[in-house]
């Protein structure tokens, strides 16, 4: 079974933060569901949907450590936002027990940035940087797919912002 990820895994381009991806996350779905057993496949579609944070308990544990990093740097950065507006961020806030300090000096950081889409992308490369420490020591393996697909939609979105007429927005937003 391990063979699977060894030629799919080597078949894949690789991926830098803050270049344009070779492939389309669609089109890895695609290729997950061509190369690896579709219980994998699925999960990994699981994974990058909008409602991964429904979780089955028996995800691998490289996907609950990513899940559980997101989820608190999100709590974190509404309770700075809230802090900010005067506002109770209880109403706000999803279920998690995860702490850990380095996560609310990535909030503080990211709120610093003047531009918000500097405080996007600093967010997204450690965002990057997290996936990069999860998937340390798995090359061939679905752990690594999980970890590849996640930077991979980072890199999507990025795409979209890049390709977007920030002027045209800009006017819609600005109103003469």
């Amino acid at each position: 079974m391990s063979s699977y990820y060894t030629y799919f895994i080597s078949s894949l381009p690789m991926l830098q933060f803050g270049s344009k991806p070779a492939l389309t996350l669609k089109d890895f779905l695609n290729r997950c569901a061509e190369f690896i057993p579709r219980k994998d496949a699925a999960l990994i579609k699981e994974a990058l949907s909008t409602d991964g944070y429904a979780l089955k308990v028996s995800a691998p544990a490289a996907l609950l450590k990513w899940r559980e990093f997101d989820l608190a740097l999100r709590n974190e950065l509404v309770k700075a936002r809230a802090l900010r507006k005067k506002v109770d961020p209880a109403g706000f806030l999803r279920n998690d027990t995860y702490f850990d300090m380095k996560i609310i000096h990535i909030a503080q950081a990211a709120l610093r940035h003047t531009s918000v889409l500097e405080a996007e992308r600093y967010l997204d490369l450690e965002r990057w940087n997290v996936l990069d420490e999860i998937s340390r020591g798995h090359y061939f393996d679905l752990d690594f797919l999980l970890a590849y697909g996640l930077k991979l939609a980072i890199l999507e979105r990025w795409a979209k912002i890049e390709a977007a007429d920030k002027a045209g927005l800009l006017e819609k937003a600005i109103p003469n």
